[in-house]
């Protein structure tokens, strides 16, 4: 759905900029994520079964399109602003310290309340968490208004186009392009390696408690890393700081193929490793999307939002992609599912699959990233 929608969203947001000068309208919409939100986690007491589910479903589906209409424009604005090359990347970096912060406060408080378990702990939990996320919006809605006012905002291409033409003007940017296969790619493998943690810790690690260590020894340090990758653009650029944080994922991947004689200390340095390349990785793929509207602005009309819509969609499907491909290399082990917290003794070769999935696939793929991102020439320009 979201590969549909969002460069929907993304055409429409650049039409609706050109009537108003602004792309406040979906911004607002999508404060409504807040209600779907709650809704999710409270379904009625008399639902059960059948019902009970497409309630659930109901709420995804209306939480996603909501979120959709928040995130195409919002991450549309360094691409709006009149700003340069690295101040596009300072924006991001504030972008991608909050959105780990949140990333790791959403990890540590809601499990704390629906510890209790029950459907009213976890209705207490969407509400309590609903504040943050409204306070967060209006945040941002706040920042968007000053930073437009103050940097000047760039208007869209005065042709309405449909999301037809706005796919088709980004697939035919060979620079853009090469951005969204490699970034298509990253996403795959971070994913995969984050979908791929709980079994390295309970059957390499031998120890299921280390999946909270371990994914927080990935957050933390991406949440601080920003700011040295930055001053790493400042000095290489942005090409170069991708390929090198690509780099950085490939070797720490292929670390953790050492296994158990890592112990918990080593696994957790290594993970930590992987956790400042994944902060890169966010940060220059993110802040190359406005580079490569303003190059495609010299060349005729822009359309920032149409960019946006394919971007997000990009990273969507990545999102997906990366636990789908772990399964199967599980599946292609011969690895038995458990139930119920109890565990099966696995087969070699179903080790051996989770062992290859966490190490030697992630590195392929990033190695498939890199081949792409090289084929970018967006610094060059």
């Amino acid at each position: 759905m979201d590969v549909v929608a969002h460069p929907f969203l993304g055409s429409l947001t650049d039409r609706r900029a050109r009537r108003t000068g602004h792309r406040h309208g979906l911004l607002r919409v999508g404060l409504w994520l807040t209600a779907a939100w709650i809704a999710l986690f409270s379904v009625p007491e008399g639902l059960s079964g059948t019902p009970a589910a497409l309630w659930v479903g109901g709420c995804c589906v209306a939480g996603n399109l909501l979120f959709a209409c928040f995130q195409v424009p919002y991450l549309t604005t360094p691409s709006d602003l009149r700003i340069g090359y690295h101040e596009r990347t300072r924006v991001f970096m504030f972008r991608m310290v909050f959105l780990t912060l949140g990333l790791l406060v959403a990890g540590v408080a809601a499990p704390a309340l629906v510890a209790s378990g029950g459907h009213r702990a976890y209705a207490r939990m969407a509400l309590l968490l609903a504040g943050l996320l409204i306070a967060s919006q209006l945040v941002a809605l706040t920042g968007v208004r000053r930073l437009t006012e103050h940097c000047g905002f760039r208007l869209p291409d005065e042709r309405a186009h449909s999301a037809r033409d706005g796919l088709r003007a980004a697939w035919r940017d060979r620079d853009f392009r090469a951005l969204a296969l490699s970034y298509l790619c990253t996403g795959t493998t971070t994913h995969l390696f984050l979908a791929a943690v709980p079994f390295y810790t309970e059957y390499v690690l031998d120890d299921r408690g280390l999946t909270a260590v371990l994914m927080g020894a990935f957050l933390v340090p991406a949440t601080v890393a920003g700011p040295g990758w930055l001053r790493v653009s400042r000095r290489i650029g942005k090409q170069n700081g991708l390929l090198l944080s690509q780099a950085a994922f490939v070797a720490g991947s292929l670390a953790l193929a050492a296994g158990g004689r890592l112990g918990a200390a080593g696994a957790a340095v290594l993970v930590a490793a992987l956790g400042t390349a994944f902060a890169g990785l966010q940060l220059f793929a993110f802040s190359m999307v406005p580079d490569a509207v303003a190059a495609a602005e010299t060349r005729g009309p822009a359309r920032a939002g149409a960019y946006t819509g394919v971007w997000t969609a990009t990273e969507a499907a990545g999102t997906a992609l990366g636990p789908y491909v772990y399964a199967t290399v599980l599946a292609l082990g011969g690895f038995v599912s458990t139930t119920g917290g109890c565990s099966v003794r696995q087969s070699h070769t179903a080790h051996l699959g989770l062992l290859l999935g966490i190490t030697v696939v992630p590195a392929v793929f990033m190695a498939v990233a890199m081949a792409c991102q090289r084929r970018c020439r967006l610094d060059r320009r």
